[in-house]
Formats: structure tokens, sequence, C-alpha cells
């Protein structure tokens, strides 16, 4: 079975894959399942175009149109079934001062979901991808403010999933890759919260292709998950675009494999179904 719990359509503001487009792809390729994670980003998205609106590539940069996105979801599951069936999710890119934004969403569309990855896009409304959060910190200052954010918000924050993409900030880091060791502790401390709560982390193969030397999250916290007992785990692709759906799913579920990880995850009405991972 090949499960890709981590896509985005034209919902996101960072993408213009439609729907359907996704779906027919999907089939194309073999998949059996997968999940529509669109963005939601409180902080710094709106959830309705305004005239101060940041636009990009004639975008603007929103938060899913709810009202619209749930209905498309449940269009496409009715016709692309049973060739493949489709998952409605979000991905929360949750702040420590946006819990209560995220558990309003939560609240008025639980009844939709199946699916969430909590995800620590920015600090203090500042974002990764630009180098702001890091802009002024030394490396360990940067790599220590974002785990303590992703630790104060598993703390504070419990309708989601799984985990994602949890060490992020490798992507980003322009002084390369910040060792294990260094943030092992914290790390250990979020793996362990997640565990209680009964969630759990992804795999993110998008590490391919943003040429990182290793999974997302790392063979070492991998490692540590599965050694505290962490059993919670699904493999997405992080797709934005055609090329994107789907990629080295197969590969990352024998790497799991390898670690001795025996099952992965799909997941309905946001309750883990496990499967073997040799499947």
């Amino acid at each position: 079975m090949l499960a890709d719990y981590h896509v985005h359509s034209d919902f996101s503001d960072d993408s213009f894959y439609a729907i359907e487009d996704v779906c027919r792809d999907a089939v194309k390729l073999n998949l059996n399942e997968i999940c529509f994670t669109d963005h939601a980003d409180y902080g710094v998205k709106p959830d309705v175009a305004g005239p101060d609106t940041r636009v990009v590539d004639g975008k603007h940069v929103t938060n899913v149109d709810y009202p619209r996105y749930f209905p498309a979801l449940a269009e496409a599951r009715a016709s692309f079934a049973p060739e493949l069936t489709v998952k409605s999710g979000l991905e929360f890119g949750v702040q420590s001062h946006t819990v209560g934004q995220f558990d309003a969403l939560y609240a008025a569309w639980a009844d939709q979901l199946d699916f969430t990855i909590l995800s620590i896009h920015q600090v203090g409304d500042q974002e990764f991808w630009t180098g702001d959060f890091q802009r002024g910190r030394t490396q360990q200052e940067y790599n220590d403010a974002y785990y303590q954010e992703m630790y104060d918000v598993v703390r504070s924050f419990g309708h989601y999933s799984v985990l994602g993409h949890m060490d992020l900030i490798k992507r980003y880091d322009s002084a390369g890759i910040y060792p294990f060791e260094k943030s092992r502790d914290r790390i250990a401390e979020i793996l362990k919260r997640v565990i209680a709560d009964g969630k759990g982390i992804e795999v993110n193969t998008s590490s391919f292709r943003y040429g990182l030397p290793d999974l997302q999250p790392c063979t070492e916290i991998l490692r540590l998950y599965r050694d505290l007992g962490g059993r919670i785990i699904t493999v997405g692709s992080d797709s934005h675009k055609p090329e994107h759906l789907g990629a080295y799913i197969a590969l990352v579920k024998r790497r799991l494999a390898a670690l001795g990880y025996t099952e992965y995850c799909t997941f309905d009405k946001m309750e883990p179904v496990f499967h073997d991972i040799e499947d």
C-alpha cells in the first residue's frame, strides 16, 4: 500500500495544483490513499484576503478557504472512489501565541477532519525560509529557540495527529547541519509528550528534493522516537507540484523498516489506522 499523507493543493497559498489534478495524478502513480493537508498559519496569514493582503505569484497569501475546501475534498472523494481513497486534513502552522486560534479552528471543522499535521513554520511571526528568524542569532540560539517553541506548543495544543517535519529548521540553516546531540534532550522531551498524548510524527520525503543529507526528521530522531515507544508514524511528500506527489514514499518505508519500524499509519476521523510496513 502506498499512502501520501502530506499533500497540498491550490487551496494552499503556495500551490497551484488543483485537487482534481492531484487525484488524477495519484491514480496514475498507483497511490492507494492520499490526504490533503493544506496550510493554515495564523499570525502571518489572514483567513480572508483584504486590501492589505500580500500577493505572491498572483495569489493572495491567506489561509485555506475552509467553506470551499471541505466540499471540494468530498467531491473528489466521491469522484475517485474506489481507485483512490481521499482523506481530509489540514497542516496547522501553530505558534505559542496562536494556539487559541487553532483551538477555535479545530472546533469549527472537527467533523470534517481525518488528520492534522502540527508544524512549527514560524516563531514570533518570523519566517525560517526568509532567514528572518535566524538573523541576529547564533546557530545554537535559533535551534534552541525553535525546539523550545515546539515544546511549548505540544504542551498547550492537542488537536493534531502527527508532528510534521520535526527538524524543519535544517532546511533553512545556512550554517549547516546542527548536531543532533546538542538538541537531543529537548527533542526527547518533545517526543515523550507526543507519545504520552497519543500523537505521532511524520517522515517528510521533501528532504530529498531539499538536498538534505538524511531523512526528515533525521535518523537519530527516528531512532529516539522508536526507543521511547513511539508507534504512530506517517509518510508524506509535502507535495505542492506534480513532480513532488508520492515521491520517495516506498523508499522511506524501506528505510523505516531498516530502523526497526514494523507499522506505519493512515488516519480516519482523527484516529490512526495501522498498516504493516512491508505492505
